[in-house]
């Protein structure tokens, strides 16, 4: 896929996550969360320009050190969302104003490595932020999960 088609891609998955999380919605623990990192993860390495053939080193280790922020994040993320369990013991989410604030501090740390990379001369691909992408949802997919399932239990063992 060419640069701009993945930036694209990036801006709507993040328009539709951060749409989505800002608002109530019942939480589905039994839905695929892993479906639509994944896809963006195979878009991302599919790319033979992901890490920067002339600075192998310093493209990989840029990668590397981008795409674990972001997983960081990812976690921070998932921390924000408030749940809450409903009269018919559905647990629903909604974002907060932490949620925005983490998604600022996110793309804020995800320009500072890209900036970072133009000092260093590295050619980064636009692979990278779908891969950074993949990797943001998985994990702030796993952390409410598991958030739920406490929750869960919580309520479980109080009944």
């Amino acid at each position: 896929m060419s640069g701009l088609v993945n930036v694209l891609v990036v801006l709507a998955v993040i328009a539709l996550v951060v749409t989505r999380q800002l608002r109530a919605r019942k939480v589905d623990t039994d839905r695929r969360l892993w479906v639509l990192p994944v896809v963006l993860a195979v878009l991302a390495v599919r790319d033979p320009q992901l890490v920067d053939p002339a600075h192998r080193a310093a493209a990989a280790g840029l990668l590397a050190a981008s795409v674990a922020t972001v997983l960081a994040m990812g976690c921070v993320w998932g921390w924000t969302v408030r749940l809450w369990r409903e009269a018919d013991g559905s647990v629903w989410a909604k974002g907060t104003k932490a949620t925005v604030a983490a998604w600022v501090g996110m793309i804020v740390l995800r320009l500072g490595w890209y900036g970072l990379g133009v000092a260093l001369h590295v050619h980064q691909s636009s692979s990278a932020l779908l891969l950074s992408l993949a990797g943001l949802l998985l994990v702030r997919g796993l952390v409410v999960n598991r958030r739920v399932q406490r929750l869960e239990h919580r309520y479980d063992v109080a009944a």
